[in-house]
């Protein structure tokens, strides 16, 4: 049986049933308000077609939360689910006080909110080599349905207003399923803000060149990480079939059409892409585009891991030069998690009865960076 949150599914079977497909909402309502209910019997106001077919060929999640550890600061929540093909992935709930912040020297307003870092594969394909999840090869993509299943887990625990896809996967590879998932997540009943939806991607050009027509208002993060495209070859290998000038052409386009900020993500290893030469050739690189740069101190991922995290000098350093010299607001990733390895490039399931030893990538509060 199917998720109900496979709308594209729902949807086509409601319609073959000829029942009303305006129901649907009711019953991702129902669900959300009841996480833990076993059918959809409780439903209201439906159709005894719409329960006979419900019961037929639905479950209310047919994913499981099998595990949640909490960071010693209760900042970030981290869960394990297992989906309905007995593989898992991992979801992190990030909680963020935006009044700890500063911007052009005054406190910021808000208060506490939570992001939740989702998943949209088991595994990746891309193999970077400084991620965790890229050791562990690509097992399977998410449905739509399993990609909305994670806010719905989640909310047992948080009230969430931003959602990033920065968890296990590349969400680029899995794109028919990320865009019918967003479309669901940004209607009835969740009601995400599209501006509070951020999209990472290594550079898959061609879902970029479809990005705004598909998904028109979410953020595009770029996991860049070098500045040219040797580096990016060697430290990321799936660069090769995206070379950077031409994604950097494809990021032009797309900032044409939609007229949205890039949030460029930026690892800094040390002697390898951190270093001022690097910045400036950044700085170059960029000096076109609207765009927020985040560099992310680098989560060493075990002792397979050959890279090292560069020195806080060094990330000065780097944001010195982008901004003084080039004008780009840059800022420094702020690591929650790390103790239930729970920060960035730390994702991994390995094995399937062991306790998860990963976490997810996050960037605690990039959708409150309007420009």
């Amino acid at each position: 049986r199917r998720s109900v949150f496979d709308a594209a599914y729902i949807r086509a079977e409601f319609d073959a049933a000829g029942i009303s497909p305006t129901f649907i909402p009711t019953i991702w309502k129902y669900v959300l308000q009841n996480p833990r209910c076993s059918d959809l019997d409780g439903v209201p106001s439906l159709s005894a077609a719409a329960y006979a077919l419900l019961r037929n060929k639905f479950r209310p999640t047919t994913s499981t939360l099998t595990a949640a550890a909490e960071s010693k600061d209760r900042t970030t929540t981290k869960l394990l689910i297992r989906l309905q093909n007995g593989e898992s992935v991992e979801a992190v709930i990030m909680r963020y006080d935006s009044r700890l912040g500063k911007y052009d020297g005054k406190t910021r307003p808000g208060g506490v909110r939570s992001t939740l870092c989702v998943s949209s594969q088991v595994g990746c394909k891309m193999g970077c080599r400084f991620c965790a999840t890229g050791t562990m090869g690509f097992k399977s993509n998410l449905s739509s349905g399993e990609i909305v299943e994670q806010l719905v887990h989640a909310t047992r625990y948080s009230q969430i207003r931003n959602i990033v896809f920065m968890g296990m996967g590349e969400p680029l590879n899995n794109y028919t399923a990320l865009v019918e998932a967003i479309q669901v997540l940004t209607g009835f009943p969740f009601q995400i803000s599209p501006k509070r939806v951020t999209v990472s991607t290594v550079g898959i050009i061609h879902s970029i060149n479809k990005f705004n027509n598909d998904l028109p208002n979410i953020n595009l993060a770029v996991s860049l990480h070098a500045p040219d495209q040797d580096i990016r070859c060697h430290i990321m290998p799936a660069a090769r079939a995206f070379p950077l000038a031409k994604l950097m052409n494809a990021l032009q386009s797309y900032q044409n059409a939609s007229k949205q900020t890039i949030f460029i993500e930026y690892i800094m290893l040390d002697g390898v892409n951190d270093q001022e030469e690097h910045a400036h050739k950044l700085g170059k690189l960029l000096e076109n585009f609207k765009a927020v740069v985040n560099l992310i101190p680098f989560n060493p991922i075990g002792s397979a891991s050959t890279f090292k995290t560069s020195s806080d000098q060094s990330i000065k350093k780097f944001q010195k030069v982008l901004r003084g010299i080039y004008s780009i607001r840059t800022t420094v990733r702020q690591e929650m998690g790390q103790d239930i390895a729970g920060a960035c490039g730390q994702l991994v399931v390995s094995l399937p009865d062991e306790r998860s030893a990963g976490g997810a990538t996050l960037l605690s509060d990039i959708e409150d960076l309007r420009i």
